[in-house]
Formats: C-alpha cells, sequence, structure tokens
C-alpha cells in the first residue's frame, strides 16, 4: 500500500509517496526460475569414455593389465580360474584363461575387467571352476577342492580341523595347495555349528 503524506501550500495540494513504498515497491520477476525438475535428465554414461576391450586369453597376467591401462581400462581385477582361491601375488607367474567382457566390446574405461587366471604351468580349464559355496545350511561336496576355497565356504565361525591324508603326517600349511579327499560331515548333511575335520593331499597327488 502506498502511504501518502499531504501538505496544503498556496492552495494546492501535494502528495508524494513516502520512504515506505519504495520497500514494498519490488515487483514480481516477470518470468519465475526454471526448476531443477525442468531441467532434462543427464545420462550419467553420457561422457563417459569408451574404448574396445582386448583379446587377453593367453597372455600373461601382468602384461594383459599393462595393455589394459594403455587402452583406458584401470579397474582391474583377477581370480583363480581353478576355484583353488589362490592370490595372484605375482602376476608375471600367472597367465589369463578368461575375461569377463568379450574381445572386441566397446565399453565404457570405467568398466571393471576381471580376469581368470593360472600359473604359467597350469592348464586353463574348459571354463572357470567357482569355489564351493554352502548353500541352504547343507554341507557341499568338497572331494577335490582346496582346503582353503572349502574353508571359506563355511562359517567364519566354524570348527575345522584338517590332516594329511597320506602317512606322512604332514602340517597342512598352504591349503591353497592342497585337496580335499574326505569330509565329515558328509556331503549333504545339515550345517548347524557341528565341528568339521578335513583329510587332505597336495594337488600333485592322489588321494589315498
Amino acid at each position: 500500500m502506498v502511504v501518502l503524506l499531504c501538505a496544503a501550500a498556496a492552495g494546492a495540494t501535494a502528495c508524494e509517496p513516502t520512504d515506505d513504498s519504495k520497500a514494498s515497491s519490488s515487483s514480481a520477476p516477470s518470468q519465475a526460475a526454471e526448476s531443477p525438475a525442468d531441467e532434462p535428465a543427464k545420462d550419467d554414461n553420457a561422457d563417459s569414455e569408451k574404448a574396445t576391450v582386448p583379446n587377453f586369453v593367453g597372455m600373461g597376467l601382468q602384461s594383459a593389465q599393462d595393455k589394459a591401462q594403455e587402452v583406458g581400462f584401470y579397474s582391474l581385477d583377477s581370480h583363480d580360474a581353478l576355484g583353488r582361491d589362490r592370490m595372484q601375488a605375482f602376476d608375471r607367474n600367472w597367465k589369463v584363461c578368461s575375461q569377463n567382457v568379450k574381445a572386441g566390446t566397446s565399453a565404457a574405461t570405467d568398466t571393471s575387467l576381471d580376469f581368470g587366471a593360472v600359473k604359467l604351468e597350469e592348464t586353463c580349464p574348459a571354463k572357470d571352476e567357482k569355489a564351493p559355496e554352502a548353500a541352504g545350511g547343507k554341507m557341499p561336496d568338497f572331494a577335490g577342492k582346496s582346503v582353503k576355497a572349502a574353508r571359506g565356504a563355511l562359517d567364519s565361525g566354524a570348527s575345522i580341523t584338517v590332516n594329511d591324508a597320506s602317512a606322512d603326517d604332514r602340517m597342512v600349511l598352504m591349503e591353497s595347495n592342497w585337496q580335499v579327499c574326505s569330509q565329515r560331515p558328509a556331503a549333504g548333511a545339515a550345517l548347524h555349528g557341528q565341528p568339521v575335520e578335513f583329510t587332505a593331499v597336495k594337488f600333485e597327488e592322489t588321494c589315498p
């Protein structure tokens, strides 16, 4: 509201707005600010760089990783293609058997590449062997699996005993190098926290 102060002078009346009118005379913007909701949706991958995934199979693991980085892929991982749950501590001692993204695929460079690998002196499996899993509360069949993979499939609080299946009574130290020969409970038995026992021999050996 405009407040007028009027004064009579020389028979005329003059009216002027007070300063209060200035504070209340600001006009609303002619156009409403654009709401963020009105902006077009952004595609998070629109600006991602893309590159063609090379064929890494048959390459040394270190060479494969170097090649991947050379073309722009930096999110790299690897796993034991034989399902023995071994770590690829020295990449130059491993070779690539499989890759999770098909060679020749055009992929965003932030795509994670995963290589299935075995040691240089080993033969690649026809397909990656998966580590065993304890599903549905039942004891898996661990025969022929690495002791390390078997341990990893069971509850972290499980009580596990591992003995040499041969007559040599050796200590089972590097569990990824030992394969399960026998187990208790048997495969398919219900798991309810009972202790687990394995006998094992090294992978280059035959179970008795």
